[in-house]
């Protein structure tokens, strides 16, 4: 019995993506959205000068292409372009997208099956240059932003991790706590007149309550 890719443990992305699908906050960006892609079944892999997009004559698929990032993921889906149904997934990995030596409209993918997380290799092609160009670009940008970002992480990391918050020996903490003054010999007079003040919203004393309240901020549910 063969074992599914969680049971051997290898990470399964092709079955993390389509298991996100059911969480609807689960962020999704579109990189690239190609309506015209063309599958192949791949002949014997040539012993040396790489794959030849020129040897591919068994045509299996058509549809779109779509290079979508969810989470943290990042995937090459082939996608019926009739009902929507995902024909194929690609997670982007080390190995995952190869160029022919031949063509700059021919690639092999390396996709995986969502249940078992085996994987295979097949061919893709597209009718037009610039197709192939937006594809290389969106593929290209998703590594450089994902570089950009753990390389952000790590120096936040290495920042906190050099930053030494604990106390050194014999320090000690001093705070200041400011006097209170008192004024003796006051006159009983003085002493009214400053309570008459204060009473009367006078300098030094203290303010009375505003007449005009402030109004009230509605909420999104004006309450």
């Amino acid at each position: 019995m063969s074992l599914t890719a969680e049971q051997a443990g290898v990470p399964n992305e092709a079955a993390a993506y389509l298991k996100s699908l059911e969480d609807a906050e689960v962020i999704e960006r579109v990189r690239c959205n190609i309506t015209e892609a063309h599958v192949f079944r791949l002949p014997p892999r040539p012993t040396a000068g790489g794959w030849r997009g020129a040897d591919w004559d068994k045509e299996v698929w058509q549809g779109t292409l779509k290079v979508v990032e969810r989470g943290d993921l990042t995937v090459i889906l082939l996608v019926d372009s009739t009902n929507g149904k995902i024909f194929a997934v690609c997670p982007v990995k080390e190995g995952a997208v190869d160029r022919c030596v031949d063509s700059s409209r021919y690639f092999v993918l390396r996709v995986e099956n969502g249940a078992t997380g085996k994987h295979m290799f097949i061919g893709l092609a597209f009718n037009e240059r610039n197709d192939a160009f937006d594809f290389n670009t969106s593929l290209e940008d998703a590594r450089r932003e994902k570089e950009a970002e753990a390389k952000a992480a790590k120096q936040m990391y290495e920042y906190d991790e050099k930053k030494d918050y604990s106390m050194k020996d014999g320090e000690k903490i001093h705070i200041a706590v400011g006097k209170v003054s008192r004024k003796k010999g006051g006159k009983r007079g003085d002493q009214r007149r400053s309570s008459a003040n204060a009473d009367s919203g006078g300098g030094g004393g203290f303010l009375k309550p505003s007449s005009k309240d402030t109004p009230r901020r509605l909420s999104a549910h004006g309450n």
